[in-house]
């Protein structure tokens, strides 16, 4: 049985713990809060044994075996640290944190101290993202030339809301641009050159940004997020012989199509169970069970190169967050 703690309390948290319960062998057993009230709350809801008034103290709980971070992102590098320097394995929600060195230095503590630590892109553990992985390397639509993928939502969201915050790392890109950047990185890696332009709101974040990814093989990736209007949330990756194209949501797709020459299209489908959490959960549990210290479907360099491809298109849209310390 692997022992599970959340830090934090909010949405995210909460679909998490529901699909916990989707997980053999998963065991949610704590919950850690800025404030004891929050904690026993989320505690009594979702049946969890013990609620703690603090992170530190959820960190110190030696009967964990790992700990789901479900802060906002500013808060992710306090709070994954947190747990780490108590030598808790750790699944933090994506993204990482707000920026690359932050990140470099979870991924190093990690490392130096022997704990286990991956970032929570649910996507990359995604049964049906993993079979159009597998699809592309069969040579089923030939040398992937290109990925266009969208993922808008449409607001007006209220002034208090952290999307439109600075300070909690507020913005289109790193809340669901992250998601069509890393189908992007999944399927042709790190681009040769980048591009991007955004409006910027009032409040110094980006809320409709489009970025174009080069590759000197050839390929050309289009991505676009907002916050500003509803877009398809589609994406579809092409190849000198053929298509893949995934529906709505991509990042949780319940089916994808096959394009062919001269093939009629053929569509795999996969019932969509719970939210969709439950994958990278059991991926955590099996890295645990063999010892792993890192996944490797969501390994340390993905998540740092994806983080400082995002750093450089903050750069290019003049999108900066306040320094952390």
């Amino acid at each position: 049985m692997t022992r599970w703690g959340i830090l934090a309390t909010g949405n995210i948290a909460a679909r998490f713990a529901e699909d916990l319960t989707l997980v053999p062998d998963a065991e949610l057993v704590a919950v850690g809060s800025r404030t004891a009230e929050a904690a026993e709350l989320f505690a009594a809801k979702h049946g969890v044994a013990r609620a703690y008034g603090s992170w530190a103290e959820l960190a110190a709980d030696s009967d964990l075996d790992v700990v789901y971070v479900a802060t906002p992102h500013s808060a992710h590098h306090e709070a994954t640290m947190t747990c780490l320097d108590a030598g808790r394995a750790v699944l933090v929600e994506k993204p990482f944190t707000l920026d690359l060195a932050d990140s470099t230095e979870l991924v190093e503590t990690a490392r130096s101290r022997g704990v286990f630590l991956m970032e929570a892109m649910w996507m990359r553990c995604n049964p049906l993202i993993l079979r159009m992985v597998e699809l592309v390397a069969e040579g089923a639509i030939g040398t992937v030339t290109g990925v266009r993928a969208d993922f808008s939502m449409a607001g007006p969201f209220p002034p208090e809301s952290r999307l439109r915050a600075l300070a909690l790392g507020g913005g289109a890109l790193l809340d669901v641009g992250i998601y069509p950047v890393s189908l992007a990185h999944l399927l042709l890696g790190m681009p040769d050159h980048v591009h991007a332009w955004a409006k910027i709101s009032p409040e110094g974040v980006d809320e409709n940004t489009g970025i174009v990814l080069g590759y000197d093989s050839g390929a050309v990736a289009t991505l676009s997020c907002g916050l500003v209007g509803a877009s398809p949330v589609t994406a579809s990756v092409v190849g000198t012989t053929g298509r893949i194209d995934l529906p709505s949501l991509f990042f949780r797709p319940d089916s994808l199509t096959l394009h062919r020459a001269d093939h009629e299209p053929e569509t795999i489908h996969s019932e969509l169970v719970g939210n969709g959490y439950q994958y990278e959960a059991i991926e955590v549990q099996r890295c645990l069970a063999e010892g792993q210290l890192e996944s490797p479907l969501v390994p340390h360099a993905t998540t740092l190169e994806v983080m400082g491809l995002l750093d450089d298109v903050r750069a290019r849209i003049g999108v900066e967050y306040p320094a952390r310390r």
